[in-house]
């Protein structure tokens, strides 16, 4: 069974830093993209990072260039999400989503989610 299971979130000051981690289970995890979205309360879910954890290619969305890190740990099957100079913004319930094509482009290929984190930020 395919599992994804997100940790890390919390409340932080604008200016912390916070860092989220997407444990896998279930699948051949270097063949996926796992990537990072987001929701806030009334918006839309927005995608916010991804990994092809076999390339190592990365991509981030533009507000969050320069703050967010993504990386990933073959070895222990899990992807982090290193989240500094963090906004009011950027509070929303942060997903990670894995995409078996691997490419990590096509927010439709991701076909396990896992529950969510919250993330908030006070300014």
């Amino acid at each position: 069974e395919v599992q994804l299971a997100e940790s890390g979130g919390g409340l932080v000051q604008a200016g912390g830093s916070l860092r989220l981690s997407c444990a896998a289970s279930g699948f051949t995890f270097d063949d996926y993209a796992i990537g990072w979205f987001r929701q806030a309360p009334g918006k839309e879910r927005e995608g916010v990072s991804f990994i092809s954890t076999n390339a190592g290619r990365t991509y981030y969305r533009g507000s969050v260039k320069g703050r967010f890190t993504i990386s990933s740990d073959n070895a222990k099957k899990t992807v982090y999400l290193q989240m500094n100079s963090l906004k009011p913004e950027d509070t929303a319930v942060y997903y990670c989503a894995a995409d078996p094509s691997g490419s990590g482009a096509e927010v439709r290929n991701y076909i396990h989610w896992g529950q969510g984190t919250q993330v908030t930020v006070s300014s």
